[in-house]
């Protein structure tokens, strides 16, 4: 079971340092153990005067606090390492002291600069940014219902009918010569 102490250390290992620290594999389930069972504690106390009471009531608003800014602190961090990897990669120490959740972070921030690295590329070449995402098409047959890449309901379609859809669809249903495209690509 973690305590406010570790909670408060972990905050200022990560405070002064520069690189990412290492937490515990359930820091962070721990931490909410914490927490649930300061507040069951404290909702048990009748006498909400009483000083060990007031102390616990504060060590919780602090230990809620430490969390709040610890995690501020290693976004922060995740995102100057986000740009750095972008740029010339990443040290696999790093990448080891990342949480679960940081890591998603971290591959969605990296993924984001490369794509804008490469957008901007294109600018420069004389192309627009970015391809056309989606594309004007004439549907050739019914088409029931489906999901697009996002989980989104498209759909159902019915013969001659057009619809302005992501250009990744329309390459399958061009393939299976369901639709005819409409506009031209750029």
């Amino acid at each position: 079971m973690i305590t406010f102490n570790e909670i408060y250390e972990a905050l200022r290992k990560e405070k002064y340092s520069d690189t990412l620290q290492l937490l515990p594999k359930k820091f962070l389930q721990e931490s909410q153990q914490y927490f649930d069972e300061k507040r069951e504690f404290l909702n048990r106390e009748t006498d909400m005067f009483n000083d060990m009471v007031l102390k616990d009531k504060k060590k919780l608003e602090n230990a809620i606090s430490s969390l709040k800014d610890l995690l501020r602190l290693r976004k922060k961090k995740i995102l100057n390492l986000s740009f750095v990897a972008s740029e010339v990669g990443i040290g696999k120490k790093d990448f080891e002291n990342l949480l679960g959740f940081e890591k998603n972070l971290f591959e969605a921030v990296v993924r984001s600069l490369e794509k804008s690295n490469k957008d901007k590329d294109l600018e420069m070449q004389g192309g627009t940014g970015s391809k056309t995402k989606h594309r004007l098409v004439r549907f050739l047959e019914e088409v029931p219902g489906f999901l697009d890449s996002n989980g989104d309901d498209i759909g159902p379609f019915s013969k001659g009918e057009i619809a302005n859809i992501d250009a990744g669809i329309v390459e399958i249903l061009s393939k299976d010569n369901r639709v005819e495209v409409i506009d031209e690509d750029e």
